[in-house]
């Protein structure tokens, strides 16, 4: 039989599940975003991975560069605590690179850990929509062709 109370602390968000934000120069690490985001009580935990591509709006991007306002990382807290408000999060991480990056460099690696993957597939989702549209981060592209553009929240 299905249970359908949720009595284990287990089954809630955790006490302080935010357990890595940051901007950085310098590349980005898988492992240390997934290792912040585990948590005992997690069922799930959902990791997405942003990636400088070749390409953008038909054209050839051949390198870009992330710069941020000093109030990038408060906001970035803001919106993980708005994600922590919103579902069952046990642990939450996300960095962003700012600094010149070359195709197929990572530019931001989110997680979010909850009981179940259902919640963790919501959450990281939420988190990394939210950041890419309310935190002060910027994106110069230049394109192959000489062309450049901004890009950002």
């Amino acid at each position: 039989m299905a249970r359908t109370t949720f009595d284990h602390p287990g089954e809630q968000a955790a006490q302080d599940p935010i357990r890595l934000l940051a901007i950085r120069d310098t590349p980005l690490s898988l492992d240390e975003v997934f290792q912040a985001a585990g948590d005992d009580a997690a069922g799930g935990t959902a990791l997405f991975v942003g990636t400088v591509r070749n390409h953008d709006g038909g054209a050839d991007v051949a390198e870009l560069g992330y710069s941020s306002h000093p109030t990038a990382e408060a906001e970035m807290r803001r919106v993980a605590e708005k994600v922590v408000a919103e579902f069952p999060v046990r642990a939450l991480a996300a960095v962003h690179r700012v600094g010149d990056l070359a195709v197929g460099d990572l530019a931001v690696v989110v997680a979010v850990s909850c009981p179940h993957r259902a919640e963790a597939f919501a959450a990281c989702r939420k988190l990394i929509d939210d950041l890419k549209h309310e935190v002060p981060i910027w994106k110069h592209q230049r394109f192959s062709d000489g062309n450049e553009e901004w890009v950002g929240a």
